[in-house]
């Protein structure tokens, strides 16, 4: 089964194609062809559209008779007997429950450990050796500096540092200048 639907195979559609080109003609063909389509486009989104309204129908219909289950659970309807075995079953369990809490048995005897008095070489054995702590901290690493290098003899190469330019100080006798910015006048 190929092609449009049940009952049309593609040598139907081939026979349609070819009596359509012969009825219409070449000219009209493609409009033809966007027509179809366009009327198929609708089609189909009308059966989508029923569809959707379908599936939203026995959803609500699902959902209605879930409401009238919950209800009925409720108000107590629907509710069956279990019988006499269930009954006693239950009234164990109740009963068990409200036991009171004095006539549970009593926890078991604790074990006990033996007296340093009585038997002091067994303690001595069963202590563990502890080592004295010392009360000096452990030595914290200081970071190096960092190493100068050395030239081609072997000696170390001179250190340069960077150093602000001093403002050089006037001949004796002089007094240096200042440039000084103009003073706003009051007006």
């Amino acid at each position: 089964m190929g092609g449009l639907g049940p009952g049309v195979g593609g040598f139907e559609i081939l026979v349609i194609g070819l009596v359509a080109l012969l009825v219409v003609g070449p000219k009209d063909l493609p409009v033809l062809m966007r027509r179809v389509g366009q009327m198929v486009s609708k089609a189909r989104a009308m059966a989508n559209e029923f569809r959707s309204s379908f599936d939203e129908m026995a959803r609500q219909s699902e959902l209605d008779d879930l409401r009238k289950e919950v209800e009925a659970l409720r108000s107590g309807q629907g509710m069956y007997n279990l019988g006499a075995d269930a009954e006693a079953a239950f009234k164990d369990i109740r009963d068990d429950l409200n036991k009171p809490t004095d006539a549970l048995p009593p926890p078991p005897p604790m074990p006990e450990f033996p007296d340093p008095a009585t038997e002091p070489a067994t303690l001595a054995q069963a202590e563990p050796v502890l080592e004295p702590v010392s009360a000096q901290p452990a030595p914290v690493e200081t970071p190096r500096k960092p190493r100068r290098a050395k030239t081609a003899d072997g000696e170390l190469a001179p250190t340069v540092r960077k150093t602000r330019a001093k403002a050089q100080p006037a001949e004796a006798g002089e007094t240096p200048v200042r440039k000084r910015s103009p003073r706003k006048t009051a007006s």
